[in-house]
């Protein structure tokens, strides 16, 4: 059995409508919160940046919410703009859904594992494991990892989870002897 790893190599971007330009892209660049004190409320916002304009805009993390109601190493990761904080928070699909925007995955991520020798022999078990949660159609990422067209993948493997749409969670899959 050959193990695939799935990992994120850079935040994704945003699919995000910048008001100025109209760009469809942002970044959170190196990662940036704000974090605004008001009496006992706080509110927190992920600053994120139009790839095309460098305008700077906001997306609501939490709004008019009390001091107590925060974990102190989440209050702290928010203050000291903490990189992993950053990502747990942009890939929260509630962010995504309250502020409106999508991740876009490409160039985001890589494989790691040895590519199947094809000479060997046959059939050849594969184990994909997903260190972060980058949504991958599995297909894509099987063609990409044997090096073979999407098609000439398909009639070469045997699996159990739907092909044409993304996923995140690990599967398995089998290459059989080209015919």
């Amino acid at each position: 059995m050959l193990p695939w790893v799935v990992r994120r190599t850079r935040l994704p971007l945003l699919s995000l409508r910048c008001l100025d330009c109209r760009s469809e892209s942002a970044t959170t660049g190196e990662g940036r919160f704000r974090v605004n004190a008001n009496g006992k409320l706080l509110d927190v916002w992920l600053l994120v940046r139009c790839v095309s304009c460098d305008r700077t805009s906001k997306l609501t993390v939490h709004e008019r919410a009390t001091v107590r109601s925060f974990d102190p190493a989440e209050l702290h990761g928010y203050h000291a703009n903490d990189p992993e904080r950053v990502a747990a928070t942009l890939l929260d699909p509630l962010l995504a859904r309250r502020n409106r925007f999508t991740l876009d995955w490409t160039g985001a991520w890589r494989l790691d594992g040895p590519p199947p020798r094809l000479d060997e022999a046959w059939p050849v078990q594969v184990d994909v494991v997903f260190d972060d949660p980058v949504p991958v159609r599995p297909d894509r990422l099987i063609a990409h990892g044997l090096g073979l067209s999407r098609n000439e993948a398909l009639r070469r493997i045997k699996c159990d989870v739907a092909l044409h749409r993304p996923t995140t969670a690990g599967f398995t899959f089998i290459v059989m002897m080209r015919t």
